[in-house]
């Protein structure tokens, strides 16, 4: 999910797991995984591009027939029917809307080891190119040995590089990262 306020590294909640479950087992079932998948992608990057959307999803101030009236014309706007459309109205019903970046997810990551992937979470500070996520996937194929699914966040505050996990392992090349580390040896010496 393109959203700064909750980190790729971030562990997703019980809720956003079971509701990505249900997705994920209709969508299986149904034999609509891919369009499913396409919908969500449409779905995070509206959230990744709108402030105003991000803060509708989050914010316990609205009520759930405001959520779902918001959120159904936007959804009409993006023409995101069919299941995904359906599954997120039902959020929006349950007052889960906050939960939705995270269901993207860990919808992701099933439909990641369903496929015999492994799942990747990275962050960057600007959008990669299709080269550049090319020859990530590459790379990290080197490294773990499968092929990998990316769920890329950008998030500026890195100001360059980017921070990969994979599993319980995790790469920082950032920046931010670099400046706080040369940041607190300078501490340290004066």
């Amino acid at each position: 999910m393109a959203d700064s306020s909750s980190p790729a590294s971030g562990q997703i909640s019980g809720v956003a797991e079971r509701y990505a479950s249900a997705l994920f087992e209709l969508a299986l079932s149904e034999k609509k995984l891919p369009a499913v998948e396409k919908d969500l992608g449409r779905l995070d990057a509206l959230l990744a591009g709108s402030e105003d959307l991000t803060r509708l999803v989050k914010s316990p101030v609205f009520s759930a027939d405001e959520q779902q009236g918001a959120v159904g014309a936007v959804l009409d706007k993006a023409k995101i029917t069919g299941m995904v459309g359906n599954f997120v109205r039902v959020v929006a019903g349950n007052r889960r809307l906050f939960a939705v970046p995270d269901m993207v997810r860990s919808f992701r990551q099933k439909l990641a080891e369903h496929r015999g992937e492994i799942s990747a979470e990275v962050s960057v500070a600007h959008k990669l190119t299709a080269d550049q996520t090319k020859q990530l996937k590459a790379t990290l194929k080197g490294v773990v040995g499968k092929d990998v699914a990316l769920d890329v966040t950008v998030d500026p505050s890195l100001l360059g590089g980017m921070i990969v996990k994979v599993g319980s392992r995790q790469i920082d090349t950032s920046i931010k990262t670099k400046l706080s580390s040369l940041k607190l040896a300078l501490k340290e010496v004066g």
